[in-house]
């Protein structure tokens, strides 16, 4: 986290895609950490399919789409592409009086579906108490390709 932080810059929450930018420019297994911590942040605390209404930024999902499989972690890509296929052309329509992507799913009638994608992450990631699927990704990678985290030279 600590070489994150000091590498990366704007706002993973805004649209500018500043922060996706900037985490082009890590060497690959950094760029998946950069990118899934933000993911790990919504299945801790809300879910898949609520992630893309604070995290949508399209290049920041692409990343974070990409990372999972840099990461190994290809069952959690595959229900993050699903969720996102859900949401994002919902949340395009998104104006300040839809309210919260829950709302938004129960809606347009398709709550059901997104609470299996949420059941789906979220058994994916019940490693127990203290553990995450993701973290727990990032050490074996690290340990499997220190390369492709401490890359002198950032690769576009």
């Amino acid at each position: 986290m600590k070489l994150l932080s000091a590498r990366v810059t704007g706002n993973p929450y805004s649209a500018d895609g500043q922060f996706a930018e900037s985490i082009a420019l890590l060497p690959p297994g950094l760029r998946a950490m950069a990118a899934t911590h933000w993911l790990d942040k919504s299945l801790t605390l809300d879910s898949i399919t609520w992630h893309f209404g604070n995290f949508g930024e399209p290049r920041l999902v692409a990343h974070t789409e990409m990372g999972l499989h840099e990461l190994g972690l290809h069952n959690l890509a595959q229900c993050f592409v699903e969720a996102k296929e859900l949401m994002l052309p919902l949340l395009a329509r998104r104006t300040e009086a839809d309210g919260d992507p829950y709302e938004i799913l129960e809606r347009e009638g398709l709550k059901r579906r997104g609470d299996e994608l949420d059941e789906r992450a979220s058994a994916l990631d019940d490693l127990g108490p203290g553990r995450s699927l993701i973290y727990e990704a990032w050490i074996r990678y690290t340990r499997a390709h220190p390369e492709r985290i401490f890359e002198s030279e950032p690769q576009p």
